[in-house]
């Protein structure tokens, strides 16, 4: 009840004083605090029923976004659009950061065997499903060719996953286990490997159905160094933080968000993948930086906070209700044959590189969630194809939301089974009604 007060609280208060001022930098400002308020409430409320806190902060941005009380307009969501680059540039830094060298030798071979055999599963159960309803998908018509090479774009995409509601579950959880670990390891491998398919695929569809006044075929010369140039910048970047690590070590909050402020902007200056960039930068810096490279880490995660309660709740805000209700017959569809390729493809590559049992079991439940980098790359499409590649990126986000909601229970679901969120023992031993054994001391 007294967070239900607040929310009301707040919503009067907006109501109230929003009037007052004027449009611009001002009600920007006020839609950004009233978000972090009141996506925070509401996470509060979800975490209170065992959800993830992530839930509350997109179901806040639906409540109080377009589709509902309208609050936060969608010109208010557009002009909040930096802070959603900013998540992403922060969740791409944190996540090559939280890859450590001697996992990936230790680790790496199951990584790569999981990533390739889910991701090959489930773009061949979307791709299969797509081409036996193309009389009923809005963008896939034409020649056989066509309707070939669209399925292969839209199925592309699809198959990513959200290191954002990876990244942001076990900072939420302090989940550190195999699950979790290999799960993060997948994720990060499968963005790489979509960017690059999705360069390949976009390449062909304007080859076999050029756009009208479009600029015909990609550059392999442009995609070679969007993708090449992303590392040799994101190494200069990371030996750049390392060095100040070793040397400087002050003010690392303010250096954390110089960094992803910088590291975006470099990545844009120069031309390259920024994701990439970032995701090498936190790598390197990490790796090299020594114990001070962990510093840095956490002051990002506490720089971060604040942004990504904001950037789920614009996400939810920038969800589109009417239109995901309106395509569920061929939504569901979707989601349903992407989880089958994830849960089959995940379980065999586990099987395949020997991973643990609770590997094999609950890997592909951390999958599921789809945002960030998958939203650009719809939005690729929908800008090379104006008329197909709006309608595939209204498809796409109507699967994405639902997958984005879905998600982050299924994954922490996981984690609490294979007894990797720490808190999670007791919380089913208060379900039970009995009390923790004591702890074993140790000399």
């Amino acid at each position: 009840m007294r967070r239900a007060a607040i929310l009301l609280l707040l919503l009067v208060g907006m109501q109230l004083i929003l009037p007052l001022g004027q449009r611009g930098s001002s009600a920007s400002l006020l839609t950004f605090g009233f978000l972090i308020l009141a996506a925070y409430t509401v996470g509060e409320i979800a975490t209170a029923t065992r959800l993830p806190r992530i839930v509350g902060y997109l179901g806040a941005g639906v409540l109080f976004g377009p589709s509902a009380l309208d609050v936060v307009t969608r010109a208010a969501v557009a002009e909040l659009a930096p802070v959603s680059a900013l998540a992403i540039a922060l969740i791409a830094f944190l996540a090559g950061a939280e890859l450590q060298w001697s996992e990936i030798r230790e680790r790496g071979v199951t990584i790569l065997k999981i990533t390739g055999t889910e991701l090959a599963l489930s773009f061949v159960a979307i791709f299969s499903l797509l081409y036996a309803l193309r009389d009923v998908v809005p963008f896939l018509h034409g020649t056989d060719v066509q309707v070939v090479a669209f399925a292969v774009l839209f199925a592309t995409v699809a198959i990513i996953h959200s290191p954002a509601v990876t990244m942001a579950l076990l900072t939420e959880t302090g989940a550190r286990g195999p699950v979790a670990r290999t799960t993060l390891g997948v994720v990060l491998v499968a963005d790489v490997v979509v960017i690059l398919l999705f360069s390949g695929a976009l390449a062909f569809a304007r080859a076999v159905a050029p756009a009208a006044g479009g600029e015909g075929g990609v550059s392999l010369g442009l995609l070679v160094w969007e993708i090449g140039g992303s590392v040799i910048v994101g190494v200069a970047l990371g030996g750049a933080v390392a060095l100040y690590l070793r040397f400087v070590q002050r003010e690392l909050f303010l250096f954390a968000l110089l960094v992803t402020f910088l590291g975006a902007e470099i990545a844009r200056l120069a031309h390259v993948e920024a994701l990439l960039t970032l995701l090498v930068a936190g790598f390197v810096s990490e790796n090299v930086g020594g114990e001070h490279g962990a510093a840095l880490r956490h002051a990002m995660e506490r720089a971060a906070a604040p942004v990504f309660v904001v950037f789920f709740a614009l996400a939810g805000a920038s969800l589109a209700v009417a239109e995901v209700l309106a395509l569920w017959p061929i939504v569901l569809p979707i989601i349903l044959a992407r989880a089958l390729g994830i849960w089959g493809g995940s379980r065999l590559g586990a099987r395949w590189a020997g991973a643990g049992p609770a590997e094999q079991r609950y890997v592909w439940l951390g999958l599921i969630s789809q945002a960030g980098v998958a939203i650009g790359l719809a939005t690729i499409a929908a800008q090379a194809y104006p008329e197909r590649g709006d309608q595939l990126r209204t498809l796409f986000l109507a699967v994405m939301a639902i997958n984005q909601i879905v998600g982050p229970v299924l994954f922490r679901q996981a984690l609490v089974r294979s007894g990797e969120i720490p808190s999670a023992t007791n919380e089913r031993v208060e379900a039970e009604g009995s009390h923790p054994p004591a702890p074993v001391p140790t000399q």
